[in-house]
């Protein structure tokens, strides 16, 4: 299968714009954190109506955002297993134990009823996964974190261009994060962004992302270093570069085309897929939905998800998972804990390919191929 004939997964959507972008800020020669960051986060603050302050890549958004609340060694963050290992590596960098929940069988996003379980003297904070670019019910999320006293830091990295309620995710809430990586809904190559009305907390970030240096951001807005300095927190090398940063001040540009291109093509797969009664697929509204990925579940994909896999692939398809379960790796595990609905959901859940390049006509062969392809496995299961 020659890659020029794959339907990807997933891909960047790139033209002529973003290069001619990184060429103008490589001809300049200032590659570093500067006026580009400076725009970008400019766009994003516009559009959250909320100051908005870009890192190198989504978890250390999730990391900072964390470090900014006071989280770290000693304290635990409620969080959904089913998500990218990001979510449980922010917490654990900061010194903090990710505290593993299931998730509610409809949504996918994190159960309350089992976090309410998990809550010590310990929990600090919860951060709620918008998995594939849903929601759920965030009034609840913000309602159950107020009684129980703990900061919300919100991992929106599915969720750019999600409206809620009739607001934007970010422009409302406690922290929110987002990511910018190469196959997000929009991309800077790299790169992520913290949200908040948290003026402490936005201000921790500015600083602690370029190595805790006091009030550095101004000056490297302007080109400039600062040379004589004062640091009053753990800080990292965590800033954001203008060739990052021109790449997303054109995909910004692009957002609203890719999210509505985005929720036509998952509203093609709902309709197609409505006829297969071995397949459910998340109910989400996808005119409020921006969505990342498109998982569906497929009846007993556990005993041919791998040959399934491989027969698509062959037919110029490629598919992937979306997500192993974090309580069952082994540097997050621990005995006898056990979430039957993540656990469940785990081993039925295969992501079909979503991005802008996509056509209607390949939404149509996927699902034909799809179709044809568990009708073959299903004979062979129940034979």
């Amino acid at each position: 299968m020659k890659n020029n004939n794959l339907i990807r997964l997933s891909k960047s959507c790139l033209n002529e714009l973003e290069i001619k972008a990184v060429s103008e800020v490589l001809q300049k020669g200032y590659l570093g954190m500067g006026e580009e960051v400076r725009q970008f986060e400019s766009n994003l603050s516009n559009y959250f109506q909320r100051e908005a302050v870009c890192v190198v890549n989504g978890t250390c958004a999730l990391h900072l955002a964390l470090q900014a609340c006071g989280i770290g060694v000693n304290d635990e963050v409620l969080v959904p297993s089913l998500t990218y290992i990001a979510s449980f590596q922010a917490i654990s960098a900061t010194g903090a134990t990710p505290i593993a929940c299931d998730i509610d069988p409809t949504t996918l996003l994190i159960s309350l009823v089992d976090a309410q379980k998990k809550i010590t003297s310990k929990t600090k904070a919860i951060m709620p996964v918008h998995y594939s670019g849903g929601v759920g019910n965030l009034n609840l999320i913000y309602k159950f974190a107020k009684k129980n006293r703990l900061r919300i830091i919100e991992d929106a990295a599915h969720a750019l261009g999600t409206e809620y309620r009739g607001k934007k995710i970010g422009s409302f809430g406690d922290i929110v994060c987002f990511s910018f990586d190469g196959i997000k809904n929009i991309t800077s190559g790299e790169g992520g962004c913290i949200v908040s009305k948290d003026k402490d907390v936005i201000q921790f970030i500015k600083d602690a992302r370029l190595l805790g240096v006091a009030n550095d951001t101004h000056n490297r807005y302007l080109g400039k270093r600062s040379w004589t300095f004062d640091v009053f927190n753990q800080g990292w090398r965590f800033h954001m570069s203008n060739i990052m940063a021109s790449i997303g001040v054109v995909q910004f540009k692009k957002l609203q085309y890719f999210v509505n291109k985005r929720r036509n093509l998952a509203k093609k797969y709902d309709y197609l897929l409505k006829g297969n009664k071995y397949i459910k697929f998340i109910k989400r509204d996808y005119n409020t939905v921006a969505p990342h990925i498109y998982p569906v579940l497929i009846k007993d994909l556990i005993f041919f998800k791998d040959d399934l896999q491989k027969c698509l692939l062959n037919n110029g398809i490629q598919t992937g998972f979306h997500y192993q379960p974090n309580h069952l790796l082994s540097y997050y595990k621990k005995p006898k804990l056990f979430l039957p609905v993540t656990e469940k959901i785990a081993n039925e859940l295969l992501t079909l390919p979503l991005h802008p390049d996509l056509k209607i006509a390949d939404i149509k062969f996927i699902i034909n191929e799809l179709n044809n392809a568990i009708s073959k496995y299903k004979k062979n299961i129940n034979s």
